[in-house]
């Protein structure tokens, strides 16, 4: 496989905030473009698997600001994050469309774009996406200033590590670079990458969306997230929702070959594969 490996230096055509944006590309000769993006705390490799299988297309995956090899931009938010992506589908998706992948973070990063450049995605494809529907996040926001307190001091010490992992159903083979992504972040850019995260609220115009957007869950999934599909799939008229059976929050590094499987057919025939799948249940 043969990769390109890139940084973004322009000014952004909706804000004009300069980006720094590291990607890896691979398949320009491929006539569609597919842009994954990352969940939280990671970085693009999580989706080295998915790369080996969708060898046909032009796959595109950046490292988020703050994350990864793009760690060096400050001041993460969801909203600049999406201007950045924007601005790569704009320089180098072929024909300038895309269809988007996003887990977690990665899939709030896909509704932010969808609301503001739709003319460009030819469809998405999101998991695990988190929304608030509440007005005050006063008591979320608390908890997660107490958490990180414990957190903090003692993220990166191989203990936790390993037991983030296996929340996740991670595969142990994942170790090293997952132990590498938690250590690049710095604990003061983490509160702010999680307090957008925790924040992210369904943005305004969606309801109108033409583009097909698949909202999927894992099964061991947290409840506050299969109701966050149900909810997007309410509000975004072309969108469908399912789950897949067996797997968490993480699941296509979990199960790779269920999630290569759901995508294919999603991007091949806008239907999803019989065996693996459910409606979502809370």
């Amino acid at each position: 496989m043969e990769w390109n490996f890139c940084l973004i230096d322009n000014h952004s055509k909706l804000t004009g905030i300069k980006m720094n944006l590291f990607f890896n590309e691979n398949g320009q000769s491929s006539s569609e473009t597919i842009i994954f993006i990352h969940g939280l705390g990671i970085s693009g490799w999580m989706w080295n698997e998915q790369l080996e299988f969708f060898n046909d297309y032009h796959c595109i995956i950046p490292d988020l600001p703050e994350h990864g090899k793009s760690r060096a931009l400050n001041h993460f938010t969801i909203d600049d994050a999406a201007e950045s992506i924007v601005e790569l589908i704009n320089e180098y998706a072929h024909n300038q469309r895309v269809h988007l992948v996003g887990i977690s973070l990665g899939a709030q990063v896909v509704l932010q774009i969808l609301s503001k450049a739709p003319e460009l995605v030819d469809s998405a494809f999101i998991s695990g996406a988190l929304i608030s529907t509440s007005p005050n996040n006063t008591t979320l926001l608390k908890s997660l200033y107490h958490t990180l307190e414990v957190y903090q001091p003692v993220k990166n010490s191989d203990f936790f590590i390993k037991a983030n992992m296996r929340t996740y159903n991670m595969p142990k083979r994942f170790y090293k670079e997952f132990k590498k992504s938690t250590a690049s972040i710095e604990n003061k850019n983490l509160e702010e990458i999680l307090r957008e995260n925790i924040a992210f609220k369904l943005p305004i115009g969606l309801e109108n969306l033409e583009v097909p957007v698949l909202v999927m869950v894992g099964e061991k999934d947290y409840k506050i997230i299969k109701k966050s599909a149900l909810a997007i799939t309410e509000k975004l008229p072309e969108s469908e929702s399912a789950m897949a059976c067996n797997v968490g929050h993480l699941w296509n590094l979990e199960s790779p070959k269920l999630f290569n499987s759901v995508l294919y057919s999603w991007l091949t025939e806008r239907k999803l594969p019989v065996n693996g799948i459910s409606s979502i249940k809370i």
